[in-house]
Order: structure tokens, then C-alpha cells, then sequence
């Protein structure tokens, strides 16, 4: 694994460093870990410092409503999933794409306390206190958020939230959000208990049912996290850890594994066959709770000419966190709560929108169900090499997948530097067209294999923006995507 040195990409260096490294998806974000770091926190503290911060700051793309799916892998080796997203609630007898009926149960919130229970080493209100100070103090507003504000006004006006300040805001101006760090600190005192019970309970349940939704309190009540085993492979003499189902994470384990049964490849060449690839892997998406077993399905590639599968979809969001710390533990990350703004039914007594993950059930054995999981997005990926550990992930849904196999091939097949590799022109299928980045050096040959090249303006949301953390021969180490708002710090 080469890392170079750290002014090794003019977009984003190389980190180093001696407590901890951490990468995500907001400047904002990275203060809070390494504050954590600072303060003797562990790198999975430094996560949840993060992911809450996050949640103040986007709202659009997570949030306490939301959902959480982490991969953690502990000093002496030990690789746990940590799956932390929930259920439909049990008497839902019907999926919609928003609204009350798309709300699955909230999950980042019990992960929070499952993981500060098994891996921190601060109080979990101590944690929370950087999200809190920022939800109380007033967030600066960006213009991005205002617009995406904007662009779903009358979703979220018809979701109950015409009352929120933080909606009409004015990008530039400063917002306080006392609903929702009133609720933070709940969460740091109480634990789940602030969420899935009493008071807070009820409330997200009567969001929920005035916009015709089913979720009960008892549903709320019955949530656990699940920590389980990841899903294991080995990719050219490395591990690779993905998450287990629900999450779709196994296709980028059968894209991988597709990948090195091949010949030697031209970049050119290997940039075709990794959009063939991962085209094809999307048609056993609904089957991806089947786990391991898909890996011993083969991926249909034609290396000669393109296929014009339409597997990939176009959904966007989602936020990333990647630290590691000095006692070697290390953690990848996402966080969401789907569309933007979920559901858009919102919660005033705690100020956030819902998810609408239900959204994500399709056909069997991917349908809806009451008490039932749907095939998630998240696909956060760990990878074990012969001198240490990388976690890397990335927003944007099926573009996940599209993105950690190429950054995963710039650096294991093509031997780029980590900087390098994340910094490079990246490809995206979706819905029968290739985005291609303007700077791409090898849009032309693609366009002649017969994709349906769109070229598209460099640092486009819809490339991703990965996270990056981990150690090598004990060195800490992080690196973000020059992409978004994806930021980078050493403590």
C-alpha cells in the first residue's frame, strides 16, 4: 500500500498522524474527532463526534432520523459490522417513496450508544458535546443547503415542517437548531432511551402517523443495533471487509473478485470492464441478503464492447466518516437518511426529518414487509494489506460501489498512491448512461466501446467524495476526496 508523501496530490494531501487521522465529510466534522482524539477518545468517540456534527450541519443528507452502517476493526485485528438501520414498522402493509409509509425506525441513534459501549472510551455526552455546542450556538447556513431547502420546500411543508427556522434560513446567515441540541444532550445523559421511549418516542410516532404512516411506539421500542462478523474476502493478497446484508456491499466484493480472475488490463481497458462489472453486479442487488452465497455468482462482462445494462440509479446522498487511532483502531463509515431530507416528515419536538429507506424496498426478496430490513445502500469497505489498514467510503448510493472500485483499482491494480487514486477523473454509471468526468483521460475509448458517454463537469456530486483513514507499519494516516466539503485532520 503506497501512501506517498504528504503533498503528494495538489487537490488533498496525505496526513499523518500520532493520536489519530481522521477524514469526512465536513471541516466541521473533522474538528469534533480530532477534538475527541485530543481529549484520549478512541477513533470510534471520534466517529460519533463526527457523524453528529454532521447531522447539525446536513440535514438534508443524515440526521437523528436517519441511519448508520460501520465497519470497526479493533487493535488486535478483530473486524466487527455494525448495522444501524432499522426495520418497517410492523404493521406497514405498504411501501411508499415518501411521506409516513417510507419511514423504516431510525438507527444511527442506538448505534451511537452500541458503539460507545463496546469500543469508546469517553462518555457519550462527552462525545455529543461538539454537535450540541454547534446546534446551540448556530450553524452557518451554506448556499448549497439553502438551495436544497429550496428545491424541497413543498415536501417538507407537507411533511409538518413549515414552522422549522433552519428551512428558511438565508444562506450565509447564522441558525440555531435548540430543538435538536436539546435532544443531543438527552441522548448523552439518557442513551437510547431518549429516543426510542417516552416523550421522544411518541413524538416521532405522531409524525409519522399524520402523514398516514404505521410505525407504533412498540416498533420504536424494539430496535437493536446488530454487531456481527463482516463480510470477508480475499482481493490480490488483501482482505477486503464489506458489510453483511442488508447493505449492498457485497456487490463491490463480486465486482473485485470478477475483476482479478481477468487478464492484465490497460487502464483504458479497465476502466470498461470495471463499468461492465459493475453494471452487472447491480442485477443481484434485491438478492443481496444473501450474502456470501452471491459470491459465487459470475459477472457477465464483454470486454470488447459496452452492454448498455441500466443497473445503477441515481440517488446521491449520504455522508462519510473514516478514522483511525493510535491503539489501532479503525473505523469506515456512512451515515443517511436517503433522499434529501428522508421522508421530509419532520419532527419538531426534535427538530429533524425522517428517513424514507422503506424507499428502498423493490421486488422480492427485496420487498416490503412489516418488521422487515431493506437492501441499504450503505456500503462503507475496509480493507486489510500486508502492512496495515485502509477504511475508505463514499456517498452516493449506487455510486458507492462505482467509486471504491476504482479508487480500490487505481491503487491495488495500477499502483497510484492513495492520493492519486482518490484525486483521479472517476466514471459513473446510472440508469443506462456513463458519466464521465471532463478531465477523464479515457472518455473517447469508452464512448468507442459504445457507452453513452456524458461528459460532465469535474467534482459533480454525483462522482462521490470518499473518506479515507487508517495506518500503515503503525503510522496514522487520512486523506478526503477534493470533491464536496470532504475534509482531512491528524491529531
Amino acid at each position: 500500500m503506497r501512501i506517498a508523501d504528504p503533498f503528494s496530490s495538489r487537490q488533498r494531501p496525505v496526513l499523518f498522524g500520532n493520536r489519530g487521522a481522521v477524514s469526512a465529510a465536513h471541516p466541521l466534522a473533522v474538528t469534533a474527532a480530532t477534538e475527541m482524539l485530543t481529549a484520549g477518545g478512541s477513533a470510534v468517540d471520534a466517529t460519533i463526534a463526527a457523524q453528529a456534527v454532521l447531522c447539525v450541519l446536513s440535514p438534508d443528507n443524515c440526521g437523528l432520523g436517519g441511519d448508520q452502517l460501520c465497519l470497526v476493526r479493533s487493535g488486535d485485528g478483530q473486524v466487527m459490522a455494525v448495522n444501524g438501520t432499522g426495520a418497517a414498522p410492523a404493521a406497514m402493509s405498504r411501501a411508499d417513496t415518501d411521506g409516513g409509509n417510507s419511514v423504516s425506525v431510525p438507527g444511527i441513534v442506538d448505534a451511537w450508544v452500541e458503539m460507545s459501549r463496546l469500543w469508546g472510551r469517553l462518555p457519550l455526552q462527552r462525545v455529543l458535546v461538539p454537535a450540541i455546542r454547534l446546534a446551540e450556538g448556530g450553524m452557518l447556513v451554506a448556499e448549497d443547503l439553502a438551495q436544497t431547502f429550496r428545491h424541497c420546500e413543498e415536501r417538507l411543508v407537507r411533511g409538518g415542517a413549515q414552522d422549522w427556522p433552519l428551512r428558511s434560513a438565508r444562506a450565509g446567515t447564522r441558525q440555531s437548531q435548540p430543538e435538536l441540541a436539546r435532544l443531543l444532550a438527552d441522548i448523552g445523559e439518557k442513551g437510547r432511551e431518549a429516543f426510542y421511549s417516552g416523550a421522544m418516542a411518541d413524538a416521532i410516532c405522531g409524525a409519522i402517523q399524520r402523514h398516514c404512516g404505521a410505525m407504533a411506539p412498540s416498533d420504536l421500542a424494539g430496535h437493536a443495533s446488530v454487531v456481527a462478523p463482516p463480510l470477508a474476502t480475499n482481493w490480490r493478497g488483501r482482505r477486503l471487509h464489506v458489510q453483511p446484508p442488508i447493505s449492498q456491499g457485497v456487490l463491490l466484493s463480486m465486482v473485485l473478485a470478477a475483476e482479478e480472475r481477468l487478464p492484465d488490463l490497460a487502464p483504458e481497458l479497465r476502466d470498461h470492464v470495471g463499468i461492465e462489472l459493475t453494471a452487472s453486479s447491480f442485477a443481484f442487488r434485491d438478492r443481496a441478503g444473501e450474502g456470501a452465497a452471491l459470491l459465487s455468482e459470475r459477472l457477465a462482462v464483454d470486454i470488447e464492447k459496452a452492454s448498455g445494462r441500466t443497473g445503477p440509479r441515481a440517488y446521491l446522498h449520504t455522508a462519510g466518516v473514516a478514522v483511525a487511532d493510535g491503539d489501532g483502531l479503525v473505523v469506515s463509515s456512512l451515515i443517511s437518511v436517503f433522499d434529501s431530507f428522508g421522508s421530509a416528515v419532520f419532527v419538531p419536538e426534535g427538530g429533524f426529518t425522517l428517513n424514507n429507506r422503506a424507499a428502498g424496498f423493490t421486488v422480492a426478496p427485496n420487498d416490503s414487509a412489516g418488521g422487515k430490513r431493506p437492501v441499504h445502500t450503505l456500503a462503507p469497505a475496509l480493507l486489510e494489506t500486508t502492512d496495515g489498514c485502509l477504511a475508505l467510503a463514499t456517498p452516493g448510493a449506487d455510486g458507492q460501489v462505482q467509486t471504491l472500485t476504482q479508487v480500490l483499482s487505481h491503487m491495488f491494480a495500477e499502483d497510484d498512491d492513495l492520493a492519486t487514486a482518490i484525486a483521479r477523473p472517476r466514471w459513473r454509471s446510472q440508469d443506462g448512461k456513463l458519466l464521465v468526468e471532463r478531465a477523464h483521460p479515457h472518455a473517447a475509448q469508452l464512448k468507442a466501446k459504445g457507452h453513452d458517454v456524458i461528459l460532465t463537469q469535474d467534482g459533480d456530486l454525483r462522482f462521490g467524495a470518499v473518506v479515507c483513514a487508517g495506518m500503515r507499519d503503525g503510522q496514522l494516516f487520512s486523506c478526503a476526496d477534493w470533491r464536496r466539503e470532504t475534509w482531512a485532520g491528524a491529531a
